[in-house]
């Protein structure tokens, strides 16, 4: 079974990938973020791999780091979820903010992700978070793992997540709000911080 792949990068699209191996074109299906992430065509390069086997098909899934591959892992272990939308949610929340997420009950955060709606998002966050071993210390200030309810963090993930609705329904695009909650500030008043996160967007645009 293929844990990884060293080549030379040949192709390259949005959802894939082409590394010759020993003069062996091996098709690496990747999230966008990981296509870019490895470099120009015709470089070396190190991709960590997922040998997804079934009776009637093989295919490769890789990564740039060890820990997406494993969270990739953990998310094939949840009931219905199949490569296909383990890699989805990879392309939307990387390790680090899938991490932040589960640790946070941001069941929104999850719903931006194509194909997850709130029920799926919800059985997602109890199942990944002992998968995944979440640590309490997210690197979120107030971050108490499920703990955190009404205050510190809770106050915090759910004015994150009006602040997320709200710039949905202002008509930004899925990527637009992931980049921006990540620069936000701390704090729980929604309105600072869709202030905060609508000037970030004027200048960006």
């Amino acid at each position: 079974m293929i844990g990884s792949l060293r080549g030379t990068l040949l192709d390259r699209a949005d959802d894939e990938v082409l590394v010759e191996v020993a003069g062996i074109g091996h098709r690496i299906m990747v999230s966008p973020t990981t296509a870019v992430s490895l470099g120009d065509l015709g470089d070396e390069v190190f991709v960590w791999v997922h040998h997804h086997i079934r009776e009637d098909t093989q295919a490769l899934y890789g990564f740039a780091t060890a820990d997406a591959r494993r969270c990739f892992t953990a998310l094939l272990g949840a009931h219905g979820v199949g490569p296909s939308l383990a890699l989805g949610i990879l392309s939307v929340h990387g390790p680090g903010d899938l991490a932040r997420v589960l640790a946070e009950d941001d069941v929104a955060a999850l719903c931006l992700v194509p194909g997850v709606g709130k029920k799926t998002a919800t059985r997602l966050l109890v199942e990944l978070k002992s998968r995944l071993d979440i640590p309490l210390d997210t690197g979120v200030p107030g971050t108490t793992g499920s703990s955190a309810g009404a205050t510190g963090t809770g106050g915090a993930a759910a004015a994150r997540a009006d602040v997320r609705e709200a710039l949905a329904g202002l008509g930004y695009g899925l990527e637009e709000i992931r980049d921006v909650l990540a620069d936000l500030p701390d704090g729980d008043d929604p309105s600072v911080l869709l202030k905060h996160a609508l000037q970030r967007l004027a200048v960006s645009r």
